[in-house]
């Protein structure tokens, strides 16, 4: 059917006699501001790219919606004045098809729909920019690519985006002066013979009034104010990460019994090659080399007699509420030269819904109070097919339908954990308060007995008669008479021993063990193949940590080994903990009767154990600034200022604390309050009064003395209410003021102009005492005459 029939029927008749008799939409002319506002969609659409990554298997978003976006910008600038109400049902019929691929989408990723929405953006901007014919038409656009921005800046995770975000600020500043421009209507091209002075440079043919200098300088305040609030910005947890990011679904062909621990780092039936990267593979067990990539306590057995060190290299981005160690697994039974799991068969396995990526788990509830913390990591390289968590988890969110978790409360994958792999885990982390702890008693539960209480016969009565002497030996030290009782005492003090005592030294290769040698006797006692005539002790830092687990098992304290990672470096930047394969070590787990299980770190140069939730985050990010600005400062300007700093902010939280507490304080306290209120209101004002009166004098001082002295007599003209506008020069605004003003003050006013105006354009200097007398003349008259009713 042709469109000539098509209008002869009697609805489409209608309709179209209605579309024609509509008028036209004012169109905007400026090239320019048009080719600003694509830039700014185009580093929207680059940034949400860059930000999401692309998969081996994916094509970038931007390699076909940006030529498809600026072809569209072109194409909508040449037919601009036209109705185009076919392109205009052409491209209602295209967003709703990709309504219907978005809702296809969104139900493979009904978790994290952020990616998925910005797609749908992108589509739908790409269709916009065929039909843009108005400032508001642009304006869409501009908000498009700033919605696209912030969708990068929440999904991304490296500082890629950061060059990217000041790009966006440097094209948006000039596009909102542009905007501002065309909503007063002055962007519109000159007419033939018109000419328009102008003062500042021009971008363009009718440019913008943005000097290079005012536009360096405006882009150096805003960034200048960002970066000072981003760090000021208090980052309270209840605002942090409050959605639930989890890759795509995994399938896993084959049956999933969760005993299999997959670290490409270990030997498997004494094949020493294969494909897990690094320098060979780690023998399960005797002497060997550590493989240089993976860390080697990731196995349901640990070889303690490896030798080597692993190249550091990151293995994944952790976004979490609060810092801590992230746990992996645990070890109960001590082989004489490392660690295994002993219950490894026991593993059950987790099937989770199919809608959902949620898996419950059950967590040690007792008398301790404990926190909600949300954590979300993004693999970077391979890993072990153990997943990473905070102490206690409770609910993970994982791409695969089934996981398993072991009697020790270790999370297990059936695949490994591959290169951009995303998971959330929310974990009710225990707070660690020493009083509590300290109180705990010794009433063990027979299955913790059982387990965690395991030592060699062979060196178990040395090692207890060894540790019992250096309790007694801190007892003396003391000089109390009363021995160390509490658990988490001695766990403490035995750490600090550890760490401090110069006769077990971190070392860089100790001696390999033979077959029947024990690492904890050779630890403390020296290695049998020490070189003649020395005595070799102390090892690597793992080698502490068995030893001080060893030790308390002893002496009846139940202990086990636990491995992870430290929190990595924090950037404050991203938010984000990045994490290397150097951060892996052990760690010993005390256990607590009612309280549960508690870390301590024997390592030499660690903390004594990891971040507690009890640290203070809310200002995370200016923390770690300071630590960064410290580390290059002297130790003593360091000191020195954390003193002043410390002093400071201590005597501010001080003075709010108290001015609120005021409020609490009946009648008396509540009026108080707002005396106190009232008058720190006024004293700021005055404060404020007075800045600006010494800015203003100031800012008189750098001008011109003819110029300063008419621009005071506007201040005071404009105290009184006769505030000249920027349109009218100086003579304009004096013959208005006739009106308003006495003859004499008139007259003031009028010699003073004029001789602001011969000097501004002809270079004529006046008498400046003169002048200064005509002002202040004016000023008196001010003061003593009433003045009249003005407009």
């Amino acid at each position: 059917m042709t469109t000539d029939k098509l209008r002869n029927l009697p609805f489409f008749s209608q309709l179209w006699q209605r579309l024609e008799m509509m008028p036209k939409p004012k169109t905007e002319e400026s090239i320019l501001l048009r080719i600003l506002v694509q830039a700014l969609v185009t580093v929207g659409i680059v940034a949400t790219d860059v930000a999401a990554g692309i998969a081996e298997d994916d094509i970038a978003i931007s390699l076909w919606a940006v030529p498809l976006s600026w072809v569209g910008a072109i194409w909508s600038w040449f037919s601009r004045r036209d109705r185009n109400i076919p392109v205009k049902f052409c491209l209602a019929i295209g967003m709703l098809l990709a309504l219907f691929a978005f809702l296809i989408s969104l139900v493979a990723e009904l978790n994290d729909t952020r990616l998925v929405l910005a797609k749908l953006l992108i589509q739908l901007q790409v269709l916009h920019s065929f039909d843009l014919p108005q400032r508001k038409d642009l304006g869409y656009s501009m908000i498009i690519g700033l919605i696209l921005l912030g969708v990068a800046g929440t999904i991304s995770q490296e500082l890629t985006f950061g060059p990217l975000l000041l790009l966006f600020l440097i094209i948006a500043i000039p596009t909102l002066v542009l905007d501002y421009r065309s909503r007063l209507g002055i962007l519109q091209p000159e007419g033939k013979g018109k000419k328009e002075k102008r003062n500042k440079l021009n971008l363009m043919e009718f440019g913008i009034a943005l000097s290079p200098k005012s536009f360096g300088s405006l882009l150096l305040v805003i960034v200048s104010l960002g970066l000072g609030i981003f760090a000021f910005l208090p980052r309270f947890p209840g605002y942090q990460l409050r959605t639930f990011p989890v890759s795509a679904p995994i399938e896993y062909q084959g049956k999933f019994d969760g005993r299999n621990i997959l670290n490409p780092g270990y030997v498997r039936g004494g094949n020493d090659q294969g494909d897990g990267g690094g320098s060979g593979r780690n023998p399960e067990k005797g002497p060997g080399k550590l493989n240089d990539t993976f860390y080697s306590g990731f196995n349901t057995r640990i070889n303690q007699n490896l030798r080597g060190e692993m190249k550091p290299q990151v293995v994944m981005r952790v976004r979490s509420q609060a810092a801590g160690f992230w746990r992996v697994l645990a070890f109960d039974n001590y082989t004489g030269q490392g660690w295994e799991i002993s219950r490894n068969d026991k593993a059950l396995t987790l099937n989770r819904p199919y809608w959902s990526y949620q898996f419950y788990l059950s967590w040690m509830r007792t008398l301790n109070r404990t926190r909600e913390v949300i954590q979300s990591y993004t693999m970077v390289s391979q890993m072990p097919n153990l997943i990473p968590a905070l102490d206690q988890p409770k609910e993970i969110y994982f791409p695969t339908q089934e996981i398993a978790v072991d009697p020790e409360g270790t999370l297990r994958s059936p695949l490994e954990l591959r290169e951009g792999l995303t998971y959330t885990v929310i974990s009710e982390v225990p707070y660690r308060d020493r009083t509590l702890l300290g109180k705990a008693g010794t009433n063990y539960p027979q299955n913790i007995k059982k387990y965690y209480l395991q030592v060699p016969p062979e060196i178990k009565e040395k090692v207890r008669r060894l540790t019992e002497e250096i309790l007694a030996a801190r007892t003396r030290v003391a000089k109390s008479d009363k021995p160390i009782d509490s658990v988490y005492e001695k766990a403490l003090y035995l750490a600090q021993y550890l760490k401090q005592n110069p006769n077990y030294k971190l070392q860089k290769e100790p001696p390999f063990l033979r077959d029947d040698e024990d690492l904890v006797e050779a630890f403390l006692f020296g290695y049998k193949d020490s070189p003649a005539g020395e005595k070799i002790t102390g090892g690597y830092p793992d080698h502490f940590v068995t030893v001080m687990t060893v030790m308390l098992r002893s002496i009846g304290i139940p202990a086990r080994v636990v491995g992870g990672f430290e929190p990595g470096e924090f950037n404050p930047f991203t938010g984000l903990y990045i994490v290397k394969n150097t951060d892996a070590h052990l760690m010993t787990e005390v256990y607590f009767p009612n309280y549960g299980w508690f870390p301590f770190n024997p390592i030499p140069g660690y903390p004594l154990y990891p971040p507690s939730i009890e640290d203070n985050q809310t200002f995370s990010a200016l923390q770690a600034f300071w630590r960064w600005v410290a580390g290059w400062l002297p130790t003593p300007i360091t000191g020195w200022l954390n003193t002043v700093i410390g002093f400071i902010v201590v005597w501010l939280l001080g003075a709010i604390s108290w001015f609120f507490e005021l409020f609490t304080q009946g009648w008396i306290g509540l009026f108080t309050g707002l005396i106190v209120g009232i008058g720190c209101g006024f004293m700021g004002w005055l404060l404020w009064q007075v800045w600006r009166g010494w800015r203003y004098r100031r800012w008189l001082g750098k001008l011109p003395p003819i110029e300063g002295i008419y621009q005071e007599m506007l201040q005071d003209l404009g105290k009184k209410g006769f505030v000249k506008s920027r349109a009218q020069t100086p003579l304009e605004y004096a013959r208005d003021m006739r009106s308003h003003l006495t003859v004499d003050e008139a007259e003031i006013l009028e010699e003073v102009s004029h001789a602001y105006v011969r000097w501004r354009y002809g270079g004529e200097m006046r008498n400046l005492d003169q002048l200064q007398q005509l002002v202040r003349n004016l000023r008196r008259s001010f003061k003593s005459i009433k003045w009249r009713s003005h407009i």
